[in-house]
């Protein structure tokens, strides 16, 4: 699936404002689910399976010249780790599975800005989607971090509201900028 930029900003926009908005306003619940996600055995189940079916339909249409010759061997070898994952990377596979599905997210979203260079507020997307991508393989290698991310983000309320007014207003901002493009 190819997204155009304006779908690209419009929609890692909106993403960020419902993130940030939903925390504003249902500070204490939300607050609550972010803190139990990293260890949430519901959550990592779903988001693994969302994971390695993204995987399988990225790996099913590799062209041959993406050894797509060998995608029923790809195919096998990435199922295999999907289902070993749930017995052996249980912990904290919430935060493995939304990291893997981040970076297909990212590389959609990278996607759609590739060769733009005439429209330099492009970088409004694409910085933040490639500091996610950074954050993505760090937290993939040590997800506690985001359990301990989220202890220290809402031990005080005041701490947590203004980290989801940031992602708020950013949001605003890349949605509005989306329709320049």
């Amino acid at each position: 699936m190819e997204l155009s930029l304006t779908q690209s900003s419009l929609f890692f926009g909106l993403l960020l404002l419902a993130a940030g908005g939903s925390l504003l306003l249902k500070y204490s619940s939300a607050a609550a689910m972010a803190r139990n996600f990293p260890r949430s055995e519901q959550a990592g189940k779903v988001l693994m399976i969302l994971a390695m079916a993204w995987t399988g339909w990225k790996v099913w249409h590799l062209g041959s010249m993406d050894y797509g010759d060998y995608k029923q061997y790809i195919l096998i070898g990435f199922g295999i780790l999907g289902v070993l994952s749930f017995k052996y990377a249980a912990d904290f596979l919430s935060v493995r599975a939304s990291c893997i599905l981040y970076l297909f997210f990212a590389d959609m979203l990278v996607d759609s800005a590739w060769m733009r260079y005439e429209e330099p507020l492009r970088l409004l997307m694409v910085v933040p989607v490639y500091i996610g991508i950074a954050l993505s393989l760090y937290l993939a290698y040590a997800p506690f971090r985001l359990r301990d991310f989220f202890g220290w983000a809402f031990a005080q309320e005041s701490r947590g509201k203004s980290l989801a007014m940031v992602a708020a207003v950013y949001g605003l901002l890349l949605s509005g900028v989306a329709f320049t493009f």
